[in-house]
């Protein structure tokens, strides 16, 4: 699946539309900033998905965020391999969100 912009994200956002969201930066950064969803560190997610303790449907999309959008493009590929196959990281992270207002 393709990436999403922060320009298309912030339009999601806007429109309050129904999404799948998975912050996967540290639990200090998510409470810092951050536009919902759960928060699920990096390191942790494959034990998670491991446990079958993972929340989120296969059949909806997933976006994944983090600062930079770096750690977010790592869990996209853990899930990916976990066999999920509408998955969405943002690209340039919750920063570029941040500069576009």
């Amino acid at each position: 699946m393709e990436d999403i912009s922060a320009d298309e994200f912030a339009d999601l956002l806007a429109n309050q539309k129904e999404i799948q969201l998975l912050d996967v930066r540290e639990p200090i950064e998510y409470q810092t900033f951050n536009k919902g969803g759960i928060n699920i560190p990096l390191g942790k997610l494959p034990r998670i998905l491991a446990d079958d303790d993972f929340e989120f449907s296969t059949e909806k999309p997933i976006i994944v965020v983090c600062l930079h959008g770096i750690r977010s493009k790592t869990a996209k590929v853990i899930l990916a391999h976990a066999g999920f196959k509408n998955v969405r990281n943002l690209t340039g992270g919750l920063a570029k969100l941040q500069r576009i207002g």
